[in-house]
């Protein structure tokens, strides 16, 4: 029997890297502190709980990045790909599912698993001895914080992450807001139709901007000052932080009213629309979708319930905030995601300072991969640099600027530049693209086939 390998943290990162040690034959231990332990954040104490989003983002592998990454986890039997595709729900060009039967799908095959064992309960410090991988995402404990700052030297960075509001479906006025995806993007009607749209005019825009920005927020947490604020990441601002750099910024970003016609009003344009996304394979629940918060409670309901179509609507969930940490992995960690001062320990996941649930679990994939390939006396080659997986791992591992390290997507500016320079304009945007995923897709085939 192989020595086992121990994960400490059951989210996306930490039950990829259980499934791929154990596809490689590798004996698994998964440390997961809920319910024992529980967050703001989490509701339940299953695997891979889908907190801020349902949506994986766009599942395009020839024109966008996070969908090349889908596919290269799919390529490489990834669970977190299993399972969203099973539970998988009508979002357009987008990969959104139904959050608990995802998570549902992701435990029980964990579970399943006869070399996976799961331990529920807290590690408050990094152990000494075997093969670990800390997989403790942005709410990584205290206690466990503590010990990686003491390990690495360095203070953990921090920024802000955001969770939007969920609306019950049925509180939604119908006879105002209308079912459509931008430009009818899908192949079935039923993702032509996956989001439901609030339009709103001129006047309606300016009263909800108004009122955003006056809504009572959330005090600043400990440390933070209106002179050094912790921030934000780009990918996930609060709404009003949005709004407070220009009036016309939601109109540009998440509340943009092109590509759509309002059935109720078609001779007229929205002036600003919000769009929903639904939630759940029901169909009852749907998220709102950019409109992560930070205002208070009471200030949310007042606020959203001016948008038309959502003066009655009910709250499932309404939004929130929290700290989120990520270490300096450029300065700490080597290409096989391990500590150099301690590589008996390897990081993956969020704390590794990527962003999003698709490239945690890609990042959870790659450590998983390579501790059991070291528990098994082999040695994997460097992950290819062309690949999309190899794009990131290069990025967190010493491609950035360690100064200026923050948390990271997946992105064509990540790839190294083609050999053979492609034409400008749109169309050569679209060819260029697609010569970086057909790259990337002939590297990651390779490295799979050479292990």
């Amino acid at each position: 029997m192989s020595e086992k390998l121990h994960i400490i943290g059951g989210g996306m990162a930490g039950a990829e890297a259980a499934w791929q040690a154990a596809l490689m034959g590798v004996p698994v231990v998964l440390y997961e502190m809920r319910p024992v332990v529980k967050t703001f954040a989490h509701r339940t104490g299953d695997l891979a709980e889908m907190v801020c989003s349902n949506s994986l983002r766009s599942d395009d592998d020839e024109q966008n990045a996070v969908g090349l990454l889908h596919w290269e986890m799919r390529e490489g039997q990834g669970l977190i790909m299993q399972a969203a595709d099973a539970n998988r729900l009508p979002a357009g060009g987008a990969l959104a599912v139904d959050r608990e039967g995802f998570s549902r799908h992701v435990t029980e095959a964990i579970r399943a698993h006869p070399l996976i064992e799961i331990e529920t309960g807290e590690i408050t410090a990094l152990p000494e001895e075997g093969h670990w991988i800390i997989a403790t995402g942005p709410l990584t404990s205290d206690a466990l914080a503590q010990s990686i700052r003491e390990a690495t030297g360095t203070e953990a960075l921090a920024f802000f992450d955001a969770i939007a509001p969920i609306v019950h479906a049925d509180s939604i006025d119908m006879s105002i807001a209308w079912k459509q995806s931008r430009y009818d993007k899908g192949e079935t009607e039923a993702e032509q139709k996956a989001y439901i749209n609030c339009p709103m005019n001129r006047a309606e825009y300016e009263a909800f901007i108004d009122a955003l920005l006056a809504a009572e927020k959330t005090e600043f947490h400990e440390g933070e000052t209106d002179s050094a604020p912790t921030p934000y990441f780009d990918g996930c601002l609060p709404i009003e932080v949005m709004a407070a750099r220009g009036r016309e910024t939601l109109r540009h970003g998440p509340m943009k009213p092109v590509g759509l016609t309002n059935p109720h009003r078609p001779d007229e344009k929205p002036y600003a629309v919000v769009q929903l996304r639904q939630d759940n394979a029901l169909g009852t629940l749907y998220n709102m979708v950019g409109f992560q918060t930070k205002m208070k409670h009471g200030a949310q309901k007042e606020v959203f319930r001016m948008i038309p179509g959502l003066g009655a609507a009910r709250f499932a969930r309404l939004g929130g905030i929290h700290r989120n940490t990520f270490i300096n992995s450029p300065t700490l960690l080597d290409r096989r995601m391990r500590l150099r001062s301690r590589p008996n320990l390897r990081f993956a996941g969020q704390i590794t300072g990527v962003e999003g649930y698709v490239e945690s679990a890609a990042m959870g994939l790659l450590a998983g991969r390579f501790a059991a390939a070291e528990i098994l006396g082999r040695t994997l080659p460097d992950v290819p640099q062309d690949s999309a997986m190899g794009a990131l791992v290069h990025h967190i591992t010493g491609g950035a600027d360690a100064k200026t390290f923050q948390p990271m997507n997946v992105n064509f500016g990540l790839f190294r530049p083609l050999d053979a320079p492609v034409k400008g304009g749109r169309r050569g945007r679209r060819e260029r693209y697609k010569a970086y995923t057909d790259r990337a897709k002939a590297a990651w085939r390779e490295w799979l086939a050479g292990q």
